[in-house]
């Protein structure tokens, strides 16, 4: 898993919760890494849980909602560092749709041994869409964040309904959006 995840879980950790207990969780987790990470590096995504983990054990907030949190926190980044994958887009429909086909190619042009998750989107008209998450990581909570940080993003308001499965070793999640009035 690319090391700028890792960087930005730190970063959110360190946001919400402060450098001494981002020391705390990654002296206690005896991380591979030693718990230092640059963005282009590759990590293992148990250490990711594991952070998830102690940060989820130290401020009370379930590992599942954290995942959340922290796929706003990424998207924000991703719109800070990246705005010209916003640039042209209709709204978070129109985002989350590019993901595959464009935005990560891209990525593995910047980037050749990312393993990235897979997305199928299925739009059924201009305010509904289905996106399924195939991966081998179980981070459908962090995605689940992410597209709602999207949809806060371009100041929609959605229904997200998701069904979550393992399929041949692989997390996979349907999700199934429909986007409201803008905010």
């Amino acid at each position: 898993m690319k090391g700028l995840v890792f960087v930005e879980l730190v970063a959110m950790a360190e946001d919400a919760f402060g450098e001494d207990v981002i020391d705390m969780v990654i002296d206690r987790a005896n991380l591979p890494s030693g718990g230092a990470y640059t963005a282009v590096g590759n990590y293992p995504c148990d250490e990711l849980m594991t952070l998830v983990c102690g940060f989820s054990q130290h401020s009370g907030i379930p590992g599942p909602a954290l995942q959340r949190l922290f796929g706003h926190w990424m998207m924000n980044s991703f719109v800070k560092h990246y705005p010209d994958f916003f640039v042209g887009r209709s709204g978070s429909l129109d985002m989350l749709a590019a993901i595959e086909n464009e935005i990560h190619v891209e990525v593995r042009k910047l980037y050749p041994d990312a393993d990235l998750p897979h997305f199928d989107v299925v739009r059924a008209d201009d305010e509904t869409m289905q996106m399924t998450y195939r991966s081998p990581r179980p981070l459908a909570d962090f995605c689940h964040g992410l597209i709602e940080g999207c949809v806060t993003h371009f100041g929609e308001t959605a229904v997200i309904e998701r069904n979550d499965r393992v399929t041949g070793g692989r997390n996979e999640a349907d999700f199934n959006i429909r986007i409201g009035a803008k905010t």
